[in-house]
């Protein structure tokens, strides 16, 4: 039986199949659909051989949903630490390379 006093949380589980909206992202983490826009251009969001800037429209732009990680990330990189945007797409690029050496290390073992 629950209680006034309890909270409950609910979410959705997104994965590679799931796909979001700039409008989406602006929604789930309260930032301005420039600052997605930002995020894009300078490499962060989406850019990795999907889609190129200048070809759709920003209204149209689609995320997978790996992707809402890495906004969470780059957000508090630049709220909590300051970092500006460039030295976010490079922090995570390069957590990326340390990701995917660190699973080619365990398969050697």
């Amino acid at each position: 039986m629950a209680t006034s006093d309890e909270r409950f949380l609910s979410g959705d589980i997104l994965d590679e199949g799931t796909e979001v909206s700039v409008a989406d992202l602006c929604r789930m983490f309260a930032v301005e659909e420039r600052h997605i826009v930002e995020l894009v251009e300078e490499g962060v969001l989406g850019t990795r051989g999907e889609f190129s800037v200048i070809e759709i429209d920003k209204t149209e732009w689609r995320f997978h949903g790996t992707e809402v990680r890495r906004v969470r990330i780059a957000l508090r990189l630049e709220r909590d630490l300051g970092i500006n945007v460039p030295g976010v797409a490079l922090i995570l690029e390069l957590l990326e390379e340390l990701e995917q050496l660190r699973r080619e290390r365990r398969v050697q073992q």
